[in-house]
């Protein structure tokens, strides 16, 4: 972690920025967190060292860091937006119950091809791959309640036998 704090404040002398408490706090929680936290949960953490820190400085300093090229923002679909500091090649998966997010690697997404059409209208900055699906977890919380829904559908459909033969 100590490399990492070194080359993030190289970087921000390189962009012309100063090193505050506030964004080495900020920075520090992004590469400890494992989650990949919202500005609200970055916040929430970096507030228990620097109490008078506002969310907006937080939120800034997020996006500040993913100009800057020391973090990035994982794309999603209608949630709050979510960083990571993780430099490592690596793609994501986003269960759609529980909004968990999974790092991965997987070789081949490295070579994706670049349409013709849109490298002559864009100029392309970065390639990433980001997956939707539900969890093991939560697959196996929905079968459960599947089961137990059909088991008490059974249950009712059962004629009850309350009388005993001899």
């Amino acid at each position: 972690m100590e490399k990492q704090l070194e080359n993030f404040t190289k970087r921000c002398r390189r962009s012309g920025l100063r090193i505050t408490p506030q964004r080495i706090a900020v920075y520090e929680e992004l590469m400890q967190s494992k989650v990949h936290p919202s500005a609200d949960m970055v916040y929430r953490k970096v507030k228990k060292k620097l109490p008078n820190i506002s969310l907006d400085t937080v939120n800034r300093t997020l996006y500040t860091l993913a100009e800057m090229g020391a973090a990035y923002v994982v794309e999603g679909s209608g949630q709050a937006k979510r960083f990571d500091a993780d430099e490592q090649k690596h793609y994501h998966f986003r269960c759609i119950k529980c909004n968990k997010i999974v790092d991965f690697y997987h070789k081949p997404f490295d070579n994706i091809q670049i349409p013709e059409e849109l490298k002559k209208k864009f100029t392309i900055l970065r390639k990433s791959v980001y997956l939707e699906g539900i969890c093991n977890s939560c697959k196996a919380k929905v079968e459960q309640r599947k089961s137990n829904s059909q088991f008490q559908h059974e249950l009712a459909k059962e004629p009850e036998n309350h009388s005993s033969k001899p």
